[in-house]
């Protein structure tokens, strides 16, 4: 059955993909050969190498300099002439990498020389690019998940998936980079991701997938690195776009509550109004993008049943109704000081308020008996504001660049619950409240110079980061809660990193070899009063190469292999010593020894294209070391369950995806994508030392899992268009346990009005998402099953001026 299901997704129909075209630049010097003086005012042409027609032309300048614009990529002839001097000719085959060429110097003369033939490269992004590490999506074409959130809009796309948490996965892995406009920000998180569910689509122009990073990115994130693209027009005067969209969650109750708790949030409303308006005119550009998310939610709805070792069982469900207004705003402005010299400026708004009322009631095994109601209120605001500044100086050759970028971040995250904890023989009133800042300093200075045959870039990089915490207990009467546990802890941290790429291709071959050199130095002071924890931290000095060999077959085939080292180092949350009674009895806390976990990537790619589709294959191997992963535990004589994090050793993830692309009919496109792979964790030992040293010992455990997506678009007449996806997540394993498989459908039709559109969409149609969990420890079990909000209908209209 399960096969079947996952051949039926690979059928139905996946994500839509935004093909984009970008050009190339050549340019080059031209030269007396006698005595190498420039030559201005030469003839340049350059022309179809099949059948010597007209494609652009050009004279040189005072500096013997010529360009050429726009060129698709494809096969050349490059015509040189000057009176008095010999014609030269010569073939420029244009590729698929570097999107400005330097032809270098071309020497005329009265003797006939035969010259090297040269080898120019361009950039093609269709889905999957030409270099095969980068797939583009874009936003505005998914109307699926038209007025929801970024983490909606990616579920959809190939090779990603989302798990319990609201973190994306690439290829079944969670650690994950998010950059917004390629830089890291407080806003999807430094280390590990976050806030994907806080972000609106709206306020999104595309998404990029990026499975092997080069040297010029941060070495963190090993499953890769996911680049937010926020939407900025750049039109010639006054213009923008406003929208509106409105929908219910909810629709009904998946499954019922156990007896005396407070409802489940029912036919949830949401509302996200958004702005994008734009200035430009001579050299100056202006922008801004404003958006307002309104989404209660049933946040989580988990159902699960502890067993333990002597017998006894504990039924409980853990319900959470969540009212989220998030507000975010991005302004700039780009500045073109001269033709050579351009400034850019922007800052980055988001403020999240968040008030969560949750019921937690446990039972014993007939529900006939309830130990304990544990309910709680979340008043929890985060805000966020980003500052960015650049500088980039345009050399005379195009392409020819340097940039420098200075970054600022501050997240503050001001929490506070407030619990009642009912008991059979009393009632107690527990409490607590965390102050989290966070300050992160980015230095950047990159350059880029082309060549004959590709380019060399390099760079540095300079990161200051700060987060002081404090969190204070106030514990009521036969509380869970540990008071001692309390006080303050500050993360520092210092990377400055040095990088440099090298990328040649000539008619056949392609090649990009990069190192990234990086220092990090870690330290994590705590409360000395902690019961458990000590001060902590680590420094590394670590090289992180990476290699891309490709063979161009032909125009329409080609097959890559791709090499890097990576790293995963601990977040700050990750590290936190503070135990969190969002759950009374299973309960998350971090641990400073925490270590990074490093991995290397092995991965081969092929890729086939026609006119209407494309065929990408890639074949991929994982190997990491201390890998990173939460562990649960039980103290002597204690039902409380422990997840801590730890390094657990050895692990492997080895798989295959396929995306296949298709333009069927005029009216109809089909892109279906399946991603299998093997997941091994080796046997390891670790101990938990909180609340009391706890040593779990586990085997190696090994699935085969995978996901299966498709996805349709339509366009019918009178500019109406149509979505439906479908996705299958197969069971897959955690340490202690397993997931079991997930399967959902969403659907959308769009119209297109003049300059407006109106959209209407529905996200898990059939309701049927629900995410399941086994976990064995040592001395207990557990078995979980989370209903939590998936069906959400929608509703909107947007219009551009």
């Amino acid at each position: 059955m399960k096969p079947l299901l996952l051949f039926i997704c690979t059928v139905l129909i996946s994500s839509t993909i935004d093909a984009q075209s970008v050009k190339v630049t050549l340019s080059g010097t031209v030269k007396d050969a006698k005595d190498s003086k420039v030559l201005p005012f030469v003839t340049v042409a350059l022309k179809n190498a099949a059948d010597s027609t007209f494609v652009q032309g050009t004279i040189t300048s005072d500096g013997g300099l010529f360009t050429f614009a726009e060129i698709n990529p494809g096969s050349y002839v490059l015509e040189t002439s000057y009176i008095g001097f010999e014609t030269i000719k010569q073939t420029v085959p244009i590729g698929s990498l570097s999107p400005f060429l330097d032809l270098g110097t071309i020497t005329l003369s009265e003797d006939v020389k035969q010259l090297n033939e040269v080898t120019v490269t361009g950039a093609n992004a269709d889905g999957v690019d030409g270099r095969m590490d980068k797939k583009t999506f874009s936003v505005t074409d998914n109307i699926s998940q038209s007025g929801g959130s970024l983490l909606q809009v990616m579920k959809n796309l190939p090779g990603i998936t989302t798990d319990q948490d609201g973190k994306v996965l690439i290829r079944g892995n969670d650690k994950v980079v998010v950059l917004i406009d390629g830089k890291q920000t407080a806003l999807t998180g430094f280390g590990n991701q976050t806030g994907l569910d806080n972000i609106p689509a709206s306020a999104i122009e595309r998404i990029e997938v990026i499975n092997n990073p080069s040297a010029k990115y941060d070495a963190n994130g090993n499953a890769g690195i996911i680049n937010i693209i926020y939407k900025k027009n750049k039109q010639e005067g006054f213009n923008g776009k406003i929208g509106l969209s409105t929908g219910l969650g909810a629709l009904w109750i998946k499954n019922a509550n156990f007896p005396d708790i407070r409802p489940q949030y029912r036919n949830t409303f949401k509302l996200n109004p958004s702005v994008s308006l734009n200035y430009r005119k001579n050299k100056t550009n202006i922008f801004f993008q404003g958006d307002y998310l309104h989404t209660p939610t049933l946040n989580k709805n988990e159902f699960t049943d502890r067993f333990y070792d002597d017998g006894s069982v504990v039924r409980q469900q853990l319900k959470r109704n969540r009212n989220t207004n998030i507000i975010t705003g991005k302004t700039g402005l780009d500045w073109n000081i001269n033709s050579s010299n351009t400034f850019n400026i922007s800052a980055l708004f988001s403020s999240e308020k968040i008030i969560d009322r949750g019921d937690e009631p446990f039972y014993n095994a007939t529900l006939s008996e309830r130990f304990r109601l544990w309910q709680f209120l979340e008043d929890e605001l985060k805000t966020t504001v980003t500052a960015t500044s650049s500088f980039q100086h345009k050399f005379q050759q195009p392409g020819h660049l340097l940039n420098l970028g200075l970054n600022y971040t501050f997240h503050r995250e001001d929490e506070k619950y407030f619990f009642t904890n009912t008991l059979p023989a009393s009632t107690g009133q527990d409490s607590f409240k965390l102050l989290s800042d966070e300050s992160v300093f980015d230095l950047t200075a990159d350059y880029v110079k082309p060549l004959k045959f590709g380019h060399i870039e390099g760079g540095i990089k300079i990161r200051k980061r700060y987060i002081p915490t404090n969190m204070q207990f106030f514990p009521g009467a036969n509380s869970p809660i540990d008071s001692a546990a309390g006080g303050w802890a500050n993360y520092n941290e210092t990377i400055p990193a040095i990088y440099g790429n090298y990328i040649f291709e000539d008619q056949d071959f392609e090649l990009e070899a990069g190192l990234r050199l990086e220092y990090v130095d870690l330290r994590y002071s705590v409360n000395p009063n902690h019961p458990t924890y000590k001060s902590s931290g680590y420094s590394y000095t670590q090289p992180f190469p990476n290699v891309r060999l490709a063979y161009k077959i032909n125009d329409k085939n080609r097959v890559s292999l791709f090499y890097n080292r990576r790293v995963d180092r601990p977040n700050e949350v990750d590290i936190r010593i503070f135990p969190k009674y969002d759950d009374a009895e299973i309960i998350k806390v971090g641990n400073p020894g925490l270590r990074p976990q490093f991995t290397n990537t092995l991965e081969a790619g092929y890729k086939t294209s026609w006119g209407s589709g494309y065929i990408y294959a890639a074949f991929y191997h994982k190997m990491a070391n201390g890998t990173i992963t939460r562990i649960g535990s039980i103290a002597p004589g204690s039902t409380l369950i422990y997840n801590i994090f730890q390094n657990a050793g050895r692990s492997q993830n080895t798989g295959a995806e396929v995306i296949w692309q298709q333009q069927i009919a005029p009216w109809f496109s089909l892109t279906s994508n399946v991603n299998m792979y093997k997941n091994t964790i080796d046997a390891f030992t670790v101990e938990n030392l909180y609340p009391r040293p706890n040593r779990f010992t586990a085997d190696k455990q090994s699935v085969t899992s995978g996901s299966g997506k498709v996805n349709a678009m339509f366009k019918f007449k009178k500019s109406l268009e149509g979505q439906l996806s479908a996705v299958y997540l197969a069971p897959d394993i955690v340490p202690q346990g397993k997931t079991g498989s997930r399967f959902s459908v969403d659907a959308g039709m769009k119209k297109t009005v003049k300059k407006g559109e109106y959209y209407i969409n529905a996200t898990d149609l059939f309701n049927t998402l629900v995410i399941r969990r086994t976990v064995q420890g040592d001395g207990f079990s557990y078995v979980s099953n989370d209903y939590y909000e998936t069906q959400v209908i929608r509703i909107g209209y947007s219009y551009k001026f």
